[in-house]
């Protein structure tokens, strides 16, 4: 689920000279992202001084390490740094030294995972909020990269724009013989198997939309949705709810794939999992599906995926 070790430093944010000030510090560490993929080494991301990052397409503040086991000292800034193909090229043009968050995210620290999530999170919010959506006109980043602002016009100074995050819900659901329900969705390969997930629609609550989606991909009827954790989704800007629930016991259901998102549905007692782990992908260890999955089953599950 969610990782992290930071400090998000707020009101550093709202400094003048931000920038300014973070370049002349020596102690700053700068996160390079290149095309959703950061600058690592091994299963670590590799911070750089400022100086070695001298042009960035988009520089956001991050916040402060607290990490007493991280090479950098509790307390160092810590600001990402979105680069061009050029500057990428320049700083590693090994292919092997940028890492996806998907890929990596499971072997990275506490630190590195929960900065990696806030950086790719917050680039992927700008590269979508690049324009004001009322003017057309190019929005400006401020205040650390928190915001961007609409251009001044006659009835003002603009119209500040702050980061969105899309709440969705994903749910392991169990019937009367403690067995999980897993679903194959349209867009991945065959084999592939998780959770039954969904976005909260406006107005809706999280329990609402736990009982909607399950019933629109699933065609059954739960009770007792019960909050199990979340996790920050950056793909491209989700916060993913995880939740249990069971079937409802006193209605008659007929499980059905809604066709569209969800192609296949299984029911899953622990021996079926255990059995089937050579024929089936799960979910990563990184995402919150697996740790419901794996809270469900009892413990790890060990089927090989490097992820």
């Amino acid at each position: 689920m969610s990782r992290s070790e930071h400090d998000r430093d707020y009101l550093f944010r709202s400094r003048p000279g931000l920038f300014e000030e973070l370049a002349a510090d020596s102690a700053a560490r700068v996160l390079v992202l290149w095309k959703g993929a950061a600058l690592v080494d091994g299963t670590a991301l590799r911070l750089l001084p400022g100086d070695r990052v001298p042009k960035a397409e988009l520089r956001i503040y991050l916040g402060r390490s607290l990490a007493a086991s991280s090479p950098e000292p509790v307390g160092t800034p810590v600001l990402a740094a979105v680069v061009s193909d050029e500057v990428a090229a320049q700083l590693s043009p090994d292919p092997a030294s940028w890492a996806n968050l998907r890929s990596i995210g499971s072997a990275l620290s506490h630190r590195d995972a929960g900065l990696f999530t806030e950086a790719l999170a917050m680039a992927n919010w700008h590269l979508s909020h690049a324009f004001s959506p009322r003017t057309g006109e190019p929005t400006v980043p401020e205040l650390g990269g928190w915001v961007r602002r609409d251009p001044a016009s006659d009835a003002g100074p603009g119209q500040e724009n702050f980061p969105r995050t899309d709440a969705a819900i994903i749910v392991g659901i169990t019937d009367a013989d403690d067995r999980l329900l897993l679903g194959s969705n349209a867009l991945w390969e065959e084999n592939r198997f998780s959770l039954l997930a969904g976005f909260v629609e406006p107005g809706e609550s999280l329990e609402s939309a736990v009982l909607r989606e399950v019933f629109e991909e699933s065609g059954i009827r739960i009770v007792d949705p019960v909050y199990f954790g979340s996790q920050p989704w950056p793909f491209p800007a989700s916060l993913m709810l995880g939740f249990r629930a069971r079937v409802d016991p006193d209605q008659d259901w007929t499980l059905t794939p809604d066709g569209d998102e969800i192609l296949e549905l299984r029911w899953f007692s622990r021996e079926e999992l255990t059995a089937a782990l050579g024929s089936i992908i799960l979910p990563g260890h990184t995402s919150i599906a697996r740790y419901i999955i794996e809270d469900w089953f009892g413990g790890p599950i060990e089927d090989g995926q490097p992820w």
